[in-house]
């Protein structure tokens, strides 16, 4: 079975497919960046507008790449949630339209899913059971993935998102859209020894995450210095080196205890800030220490793409899952709510 994805759910248009035994035949992302940067942030009516202007011609680029035409695609996955709703309404109209001109099942596959699956495509694959930080600009949430359709929310932001903060605290910082790799990047020139930032809610029992009030912390000590007679580009990359640090082992704390609490030897990452590569680096050492192995996506394929949803849509077509005609798209979705496998 090859599946073609389209992943339209924000401000990457992804298309791939994905065959049985195959793997991943082709897939393109094409990134809104340019479009956002000069409003510093996501406008949803144009992100809808540039997907509808994308995927098409994206999709036809994928099938070219795979030499492959209509007739080798034995269904179509698309995002159907969470996500801005416009965007969504593209890619699962579109989704939706080609599958049934076609004559084959589709399916809408749940966004954070896909980030789930997504280290599924590598090798070696991580095995069930395991722990999963799903960590984007969205969502901050752990989860006891026992299989597909098989999950049990742990812990999850009671604020803002690991990559929301991230974000919020560049543009604090002065950094450019998207902020959260300019702050990775300037956390580089940072000396570590300068400051330490509160780790929030490890003070504490529970896997929750609250990352508002390291933001309001971080733009205090920044205004602080700032008011001095330091050099303020370095103390700008103290001050993001700093936070990066704080949410980097608050993130490894929850880990730790989440696996601890499951009993479960394999952590996987994924979303976007699953690319940042001190948090990589802190959880290889993490689980290395508790005589476990972590596991994510290449970077590529850690951000919003089509690959993902081709994986995560293979594996429900396989298993029989399909839809009737018509798409459902939602903006919020539980990922406790999908079916099992």
């Amino acid at each position: 079975m090859r599946v073609l994805g389209i992943e339209t759910s924000c401000d990457e248009t992804g298309v791939a497919i994905y065959g049985d035994g195959e793997g991943l035949l082709a897939h393109a992302v094409y990134s809104q960046i340019e479009i956002h940067a000069r409003y510093g942030g996501v406008v949803p009516e144009l992100a809808s507008r540039d997907h509808v202007r994308k995927a098409l011609p994206m999709i036809r680029q994928v099938m070219e790449e795979a030499g492959l035409a209509a007739g080798d695609i034995h269904g179509v996955a698309y995002t159907a949630g969470p996500g801005l709703i416009g965007a969504l309404l593209v890619g699962s109209a579109l989704g939706r339209s080609l599958a049934w001109a076609w004559g084959v099942p589709a399916i809408g596959v749940h966004h954070m899913e896909g980030h789930l699956l997504a280290p599924l495509l590598e090798e070696p694959a991580p095995e069930f059971p395991f722990v999963a930080l799903l960590v984007s600009g969205g969502h901050t949430q752990l989860i006891d993935v026992a299989g597909i359709g098989r999950y049990r929310l742990l812990a999850e932001s009671l604020d803002d998102a690991a990559g929301e903060a991230f974000d919020k605290t560049a543009k604090i910082l002065g950094l450019p859209y998207p902020g959260g790799p300019e702050l990775a990047k300037l956390a580089e020139q940072g000396d570590p020894g300068r400051f330490r930032f509160p780790r929030p809610m490890t003070d504490r029992p529970g896997l929750d995450f609250s990352f508002s009030g390291l933001k309001t912390f971080t733009l205090n000590t920044l205004r602080a210095e700032l008011a001095g007679d330091g050099d303020p580009q370095q103390t700008r990359a103290d001050v993001a080196r700093a936070f990066e640090e704080a949410v980097v082992d608050t993130l490894a704390i929850k880990c730790r205890r989440a696996v601890r609490e499951t009993g479960h030897p394999r952590l996987v990452l994924a979303g976007g800030v699953s690319a940042n590569r001190r948090l990589r680096a802190r959880m290889d050492e993490v689980m290395a220490a508790e005589g476990g192995r972590t596991y994510y996506p290449r970077p590529a394929l850690c951000t919003d793409n089509g690959a993902m949803i081709a994986f995560a849509g293979w594996q429900r077509l396989k298993a029989g899952q399909a839809e009737p005609l018509g798409f459902h798209p939602r903006a919020r979705w539980p990922m406790e709510t999908l079916p099992p496998i």
